[in-house]
């Protein structure tokens, strides 16, 4: 009887398991933990609405420093540099600057205040002091086509910030020096007097961070860019003309961005990542009366002049195309652009 019940057992037990072969194991069904972490981003910084949140580069993560030390070195720096350069006195600039830059700033993963400032110098050209300490040349406002632009190169230097690039580096180096500090374009007459005034063995040229460094700010800035509501093309637009300048005068550009990934590159990488990762929007905000307002200021500045253009219209948007192509017209009293750069 006890040997019947156990043939009985058996029978049923492989009815229900099914055959198996020595040495193969039983296929498991993806537990639900598991098929939420497949439709999860494959990267943390993939994530956009996850920005504010994420640690991207902090201490801990290759990162000997914290954010109160961050802070106390851009701080001693920041003296060297404004000792060395002229900064731009004219509030109305510099609020609308700063504007810009906490708006970006609050669209980020940075957790340090930011500390804005325009240095008065024709060059093209930004860059930010770990702790939140970032320096706009006139140059690069006068030169940018619309407020998206010029938000899409601050973002750049406020990734730089928020990833904790120049802190990493010191961890990997164990040394830092103004050498480590990055400018977009070439460091010019202001680079050059801040190396004078610093006595720095080494000349400020564009950067000596990693061009991973690099390709992660332009990364995580044109992330930036898209969270505070503007058209994350604008980064792209610049590049392109830049990579236009690039062809017209190759042996100073290349000078330029020697550190940097190479600008058709960086072009093409953004493309890929805003088509990836970035939710498409039904408007972005390109400009404002605001910025050619400025814009027209500082270039009065520049000229010594006092001229200030009135402009009441409000924030120029770019909106996607209405469904209703019959009535073009039904839409008409919006501000509405050309798409840029669609596929």
């Amino acid at each position: 009887m006890e040997r019947r019940t156990r043939r009985v057992a058996l029978i049923l037990l492989c009815l229900f398991s099914g055959p198996r072969l020595v040495g193969q194991e039983t296929p498991r069904r993806p537990s639900q933990s598991q098929a939420v972490q497949k439709q999860k981003h494959i990267a943390v910084k993939d994530d956009v609405q996850a920005i504010g949140t994420r640690n991207i580069g902090g201490r801990g993560l290759g990162n000997w420093y914290s954010p109160e030390q961050e802070i106390g070195i851009g701080r001693e720096y920041s003296q060297k540099v404004e000792g060395a350069i002229d900064l731009l006195a004219d509030p109305v600039v510099n609020e609308y600057i700063n504007r810009i830059g906490q708006t970006l700033v609050r669209n980020s993963d940075s957790k340090v205040p930011f500390t804005i400032k325009i240095i008065d110098s024709e060059e093209i050209n930004a860059f930010a002091l770990p702790g939140g300490f970032l320096y706009v040349n006139s140059g690069l406002i006068l030169a940018v086509q619309d407020e998206a632009e010029l938000a899409g190169v601050m973002a750049h230097e406020i990734a730089h910030v928020a990833a904790h690039h120049a802190t990493r580096e010191m961890t990997h180096s164990q040394m830092f020096n103004l050498a480590s500090i990055p400018l977009v374009f070439v460091g010019g007459g202001v680079a050059i007097a801040i190396k004078e005034a610093t006595a720095l063995a080494m000349p400020l040229t564009l950067t000596t961070f990693s061009r991973r460094f690099e390709a992660e700010a332009d990364y995580l800035g044109v992330e930036y860019l898209y969270q505070a509501g503007y058209d994350p093309q604008a980064f792209i637009s610049f590049f392109e003309r830049i990579q236009a300048l690039e062809k017209q005068k190759p042996s100073t550009i290349a000078k330029m961005f020697s550190n940097h990934p190479q600008t058709g590159a960086r072009i093409r990488k953004a493309q890929v990542e805003i088509a990836k990762i970035l939710p498409p929007r039904e408007a972005y905000v390109i400009s404002t009366s605001d910025f050619d307002e400025v814009k027209s200021r500082l270039a009065a500045i520049e000229n010594q002049g006092h001229s200030r253009p009135q402009d009441p219209t409000g924030p120029v948007l770019r909106r996607r195309p209405s469904a209703d192509h019959d009535n073009p017209g039904v839409d008409d009293e919006h501000p509405t652009l050309k798409r840029r750069n669609d596929p």
